[in-house]
């Protein structure tokens, strides 16, 4: 089956989007990294951060690169997330696609280019609702991403806090990260663990044939609540397997809800 016929069946072309043949034409071995892929705003961003043993995450280290640390520690998070007004190539808008949640588990990477380290996110899973989005997402960068029932709260509560709750329906029942806020918004201070978790702007993913793609993700600098409560509950081990599970069974490390912004994903380029 052809690209544009694979697009079609998964939605995107639905609603007479007319999409440029040579953009689509697939996947070539080296892609032009300064290339936007896609633009959005993502908003209301609940992190649920676990300090883990290294040896964990070693499988899933992409070819050309290394575990990041903060203060010596290695960190998983779990992130979910508003993705909203979603542009393919900055252009065009997909009806019934530009606006939905995600939630992905993640680690972080970094990698040496001359005098400059890039520092990454790896994605072990990220879940959208909506199929089209996955099947884009796995094909131009092969990241492990699934379709599921998705849903979201923001609201305010008492004081000048927020509430921020991301949930997924895996199987039969419900998965769950909700925080509470308090105090106000500010940037993270200089070398602190908020600034190290929202400040990779890099993402590294793992190729069948073992390779690598790179690609550059475009923000500023995220203002972040900091969070008097915080809960991942539901079917952990359904979702991430038993090693992942028992991460999650425990208290964070450390949980924050970053503001975010504008964004904008380039094109990835093979290493």
């Amino acid at each position: 089956m052809s690209w544009r016929a694979k697009i079609v069946q998964n939605g995107l072309l639905a609603h007479g989007v007319s999409l440029n043949r040579r953009a689509w034409c697939g996947y070539p071995e080296v892609v032009d990294a300064d290339r936007v892929f896609l633009t959005a705003k993502w908003l209301y961003l609940a992190m649920l951060n676990y300090e883990v043993d290294a040896s964990l995450l070693l499988p899933f280290v992409p070819s050309g690169t290394e575990l990041d640390r903060w203060s010596g520690k290695v960190f998983v998070s779990v992130v979910g997330f508003q993705f909203l007004n979603t542009k393919l190539f900055g252009l065009l808008p997909i009806p019934m696609h530009s606006n939905f949640e995600e939630v992905n588990l993640r680690f972080y990477v970094r990698r040496q280019v001359g005098s400059e380290v890039r520092r990454g996110v790896v994605f072990i899973q990220e879940i959208v609702p909506r199929r089209a989005i996955s099947f884009v997402a796995r094909t131009f960068y092969n990241e492990n991403y699934i379709a599921l029932p998705m849903s979201h709260d923001i609201h305010s509560i008492s004081g000048d806090g927020l509430s921020a709750a991301y949930g997924w329906k895996h199987g039969r029942g419900w998965n769950e990260i909700s925080l509470e806020t308090s105090g106000s918004c500010e940037l993270p201070r200089e070398g602190s663990g908020e600034q190290f978790i929202t400040e990779h702007y890099w993402g590294y993913a793992a190729q069948p044939d073992g390779g690598c793609v790179e690609y550059r993700v475009i923000h500023p600098s995220w203002k972040v609540w900091q969070v008097r409560e915080s809960a991942f509950e539901g079917d952990a081990e359904g979702s991430y397997g038993k090693d992942f599970a028992a991460v999650l069974r425990e208290k964070p490390d450390s949980a924050f809800l970053a503001e975010g912004s504008a964004v904008t994903v380039m094109r990835g380029r093979r290493l």
